[in-house]
């Protein structure tokens, strides 16, 4: 039996996705077999939460993929692509459910939309139009937090996108929500590392998923980024996001104003200002660990994130509009390339909304590359309860044997 028949003989629909890494963290481009959704983005992401997770876990999770996996899923028809403004819709995804926004994989997936000549999977694909100029393209994409606009670096004819150069994009509106909060560690809460202190102070920053950005130094991890022991930082950054969730001034700074489900905490960045790959033309460079979702680590510099961390230093007049500034994580510090580069292009923006106060915003342009690692092709067998809906070995651990 050939790969062909066994693709043919598997129940259900065959799912098929491309993978690419951007600064070593992973995006799985789900291009065909998600179940087809309804209605507004938010409205199909809804959907996905509701009626589709198992096949979100069958995806992201063992054995198909690993805890710290990261997806984005073609989503062709969304209100903003009916209106004309975006040319196409995704979701992104990860071990804990669905984003609202995502950096690197924006970038990842910018790169595929212009290669990628299928119609069937981006319907609007012919309308993209090449700068002959630049060689560029733009693609406008509608994320659950709104249009991201990206630029793509193609080949003369655009047919292609131009590894060699950095794809950029222009985030959404991003603000800083709560600076210098602080906030009491009961004992209940603390980490070895902290010692004796009973607070620390952090930022809550927005750009596009709302993200609590913390000095790691202000954990009490004394050196910095410069050298951790991850498992010590991940115990510690998961008892502190279970317990920023039910701080109130942290509750008040997460209401975006535009829509309730944009308002939730999604990450613990811890930064470091001292340390940094700094590549040429940038004035200067930093370092971060993200720790999003169900405490996944982010290898990249999280491209959200960097928007966000580029509105809060903009709200405390330290990144004025215009400075380019690089922006690392352990993997890009390590192997000395993949920071993203990041600049204020606005700053002049005013989010209004019914469900949160006013917030003056920036508009923040980050660029970096992605590459391709590989295509897939997933089925699941029949009677394969193991992996219908993924697993992690946490859960198997904690959970222990079935009931049934």
């Amino acid at each position: 039996m050939d790969l062909a028949q066994i693709f043919e003989n598997s129940p259900g629909e065959v799912i098929k996705c491309i993978d690419t890494h951007t600064t070593g963290e992973p995006t799985r481009i789900i291009y065909s077999g998600f179940p087809r959704l309804q209605g507004t983005l938010l409205e199909q992401r809804d959907q996905a939460k509701t009626h589709y997770d198992n096949i979100r876990k069958r995806i992201m999770l063992e054995p198909r993929g690993h805890y710290d996996m990261y997806g984005a899923i073609i989503i062709p028809d969304t209100e903003l692509v009916q209106s004309g403004e975006a040319h196409i819709g995704t979701l992104f995804t990860h071990n804990g459910g669905f984003s609202t926004m995502c950096g690197h994989a924006t970038i990842a997936l910018g790169r595929f939309l212009v290669d990628t000549h299928d119609l069937n999977v981006f319907p609007k694909r012919n309308t993209l139009k090449v700068n002959i100029a630049t060689n560029e393209v733009a693609v406008n994409i509608h994320a659950p937090c709104g249009l991201v606009r990206v630029t793509v670096p193609t080949t003369a004819d655009g047919q292609k996108s131009d590894p060699s150069r950095p794809v950029s994009f222009l985030s959404t509106p991003a603000y800083a929500a709560a600076i210098d909060l602080t906030i009491p560690i009961p004992k209940d809460v603390a980490w070895p590392e902290l010692g004796s202190r009973e607070s620390i102070k952090l930022d809550i920053s927005y750009g596009g998923a709302f993200y609590a950005l913390v000095d790691a130094r202000e954990l009490g991890f004394t050196e910095g980024l410069s050298k951790i022991d991850l498992a010590s930082v991940a115990s510690a950054v998961k008892k502190l996001k279970a317990h920023l969730i039910t701080n109130p001034d942290v509750i008040t700074a997460l209401r975006h104003p535009e829509d309730e489900r944009l308002s939730f905490l999604y990450s613990i960045m811890l930064v470091d200002r001292d340390i940094g790959s700094r590549p040429e033309g940038v004035d200067g460079a930093e370092t971060g660990l993200c720790f999003f979702a169900e405490n996944q680590i982010d290898r990249s510099p999280t491209g959200s994130c960097v928007t966000a961390r580029m509105a809060l230093a903009n709200a405390k007049n330290e990144r004025p509009r215009g400075q380019k500034w690089a922006y690392n994580s352990l993997v890009s510090n390590r192997f000395d390339t993949g920071a993203l580069i990041a600049s204020i292009v606005d700053d002049e923006i005013l989010l209004k909304g019914d469900h949160g106060v006013s917030r003056q915003c920036v508009v923040v342009q980050v660029e970096g590359k992605a590459y391709y690692t590989g295509a897939m092709t997933f089925i699941i067998e029949e009677g394969d309860v193991t992996t219908e809906s993924g697993f992690t070995m946490d859960d198997c651990a904690q959970n222990g044997p079935s009931t049934k």
